[in-house]
């Protein structure tokens, strides 16, 4: 079977296989989700060493933009909605 989420922009093989370990299974389970709380529930349940440059790979793949890209902006955003989160060194 085809893995869906490949084909996403920034999606790659291990950042997939995180992605269905919290029941993220297709592009349509991905896009219809905030961006946002995929990265929390990812770090709470599968991964806490997650950092902001695999927060952009996420919020990129949900918008369609290169990850190095946004970095810096999601990372803020991401700060504003959880601020006691302290980021992991990329």
């Amino acid at each position: 079977m085809k893995d869906e989420l490949l084909s996403l922009p920034n999606i790659g093989k291990v950042l997939s296989g995180k992605l269905h370990k919290i029941d993220i299974n297709t592009k349509e389970d991905f896009l219809s989700q905030d961006p946002y709380d995929v990265f929390y529930e990812l770090q709470r349940k599968v991964d806490p060493t997650l950092c902001r440059c695999a927060l952009a790979c996420i919020i990129g793949a949900h918008v369609g933009a290169p990850w190095h890209k946004i970095t810096k902006d999601t990372a803020k955003e991401y700060e504003k909605r959880h601020s006691h989160h302290k980021w992991t060194k990329c």
